[in-house]
């Protein structure tokens, strides 16, 4: 059974710096994608950033794109997001996700991804 923890959120002023974590267990992670997605308050959960396990690849977001970094550590199974420059709108929880089966592949849709984790909450304060 996968697991996957997120934390590190939290309470923030704009331009501040945050670092998500997601902490993934229960399988080993080759031949996956980990991607990080968002969703504020009454809008639908959307794509931020994901990362290749095997072969390190990313790809992100546009509205993300030179504030955020993500990155894995295979050592630890765990996959992080540091979050720069952060906007009011980056408020949202933040969601950690596996995409299986996907190669050297990086999907952004939110229908690629099997197992999920509970969120954690950014807010970011103008």
């Amino acid at each position: 059974q996968v697991q996957l923890v997120e934390s590190g959120g939290g309470l923030v002023q704009a331009g501040a710096s945050l670092r998500l974590s997601c902490a993934a267990s229960g399988r080993t992670f080759s031949n996956c994608a980990m991607g990080w997605f968002r969703q504020a308050p009454g809008k639908e959960r959307e794509f931020v950033a994901t990362v290749n396990w095997d072969y390190g690849n990313t790809y992100y977001a546009d509205s993300v794109k030179a504030r955020f970094t993500i990155s894995r550590d295979i050592t630890r199974n765990t996959v992080y997001l540091q979050m720069n420059s952060l906007k009011p709108e980056d408020t949202a929880v933040y969601y950690c996700a596996t995409a299986m089966s996907t190669g050297w592949g990086t999907p952004a849709g939110t229908g690629n991804y099997r197992y999920w984790g509970q969120g954690t909450q950014v807010t970011v304060s103008s």
